[in-house]
């Protein structure tokens, strides 16, 4: 019998496959596959937002390892989406080269932490909006209408626990800047 927890997991090696296919669209298609690369993400966002919420409400509760790495599909989401948006010519090799080599150093210091791997998606992610909206605004827009949605649909949840949970992993973050790395 299938469990609401092997279908989140199914969502999440779903939204790894969406990763490839972003450098594939990057590569075979380029820029032409921009509105189909908007509404792929916005299915990677869906699927993300309910992958965690099944897999805490499924009546079998266990960990496998796809469960237990969200955080690093997510972040192979936006380095997908980053490689499609470098070979399909909207931003250039040497600002993707500079970005890397800055998280890398962010991470060799404070190693891979939690916030760090969801702040360094915020930047693409930002990028990407923007693109979306400045090349194709009749596609763009959904992208838009599916942020305010989300928040919507999460309002209690998203103001009184992430953004004070993120902010709290910042300040641990920043306050172990002067502490050598362990």
């Amino acid at each position: 019998m299938i469990v609401a927890k092997q279908v989140a997991d199914f969502i999440t090696w779903s939204r790894v496959g969406i990763a490839f296919l972003l450098v594939w669209l990057g590569e075979f298609r380029g820029q032409e596959a921009l509105p189909l690369v908007i509404w792929l993400m916005i299915a990677d966002w869906a699927g993300d937002s309910v992958d965690g919420k099944l897999a805490r409400r499924s009546r079998v509760q266990y960990h496998t390892w796809i469960g237990d790495h969200d955080i690093e599909v997510d972040v192979l989401i936006s380095a997908g989406l980053l490689i499609y948006l470098l070979l399909a010519d909207f931003v250039n090799l040497v600002w993707v080269v500079i970005y890397l080599l800055v998280w890398a150093v962010i991470f060799w210091r404070w190693g891979y932490v939690r916030v760090l791997a969801m702040l360094i998606q915020a930047p693409i992610y930002a990028w990407f909006i923007w693109i979306a909206l400045t090349y194709t605004p009749e596609n763009g827009i959904w992208i838009v209408v599916w942020v305010i949605t989300a928040i919507a649909l999460t309002w209690p949840y998203f103001p009184k626990v992430m953004v004070p949970g993120f902010l709290l992993g910042m300040r641990e973050v920043i306050k172990f800047r002067g502490r050598p790395r362990q």
